[in-house]
């Protein structure tokens, strides 16, 4: 574990060990591609990027080693993120960075087959 944590994340684990639900820690700027992933969209596309997991099922999440993800422009990719596609949300809180990185993540996740 890291020996400094921000205090969103401090405040995060502190109420989930006192039983609590939290849904996620917002990512934030200078974060990875990979942290803001796992923060924002792992819990419906899994981490494996495949959108296995029961919530993404249940919205149809698209697996990022289609060839329909994989086609699409950095631009379309981004604009998905920003303004939300079909049931995902929009994550209009992102800073441009953190959408490149995100972008770049889904990239790679595609790439591992």
């Amino acid at each position: 574990m890291k020996k400094t944590m921000n205090w969103m994340a401090a405040v995060t684990l502190g109420a989930a060990m006192a039983g609590y639900v939290v849904w996620s820690v917002p990512a934030r700027a200078g974060d990875t591609g990979e942290a803001t992933y796992k923060a924002k969209c792992a819990s419906c596309h899994g981490a494996d990027g495949k959108g296995e997991t029961p919530a993404g099922k249940a919205m149809k999440a698209g697996d990022f080693a289609s060839e329909a993800v994989q086609k699409a422009s950095d631009s379309d990719l981004s604009d998905a993120i920003v303004k939300g596609k079909g049931k995902m949300p929009a994550f209009k809180t992102l800073t441009a960075d953190q959408v490149k990185d995100l972008v770049a993540h889904i990239r790679a996740l595609g790439k591992k087959k």
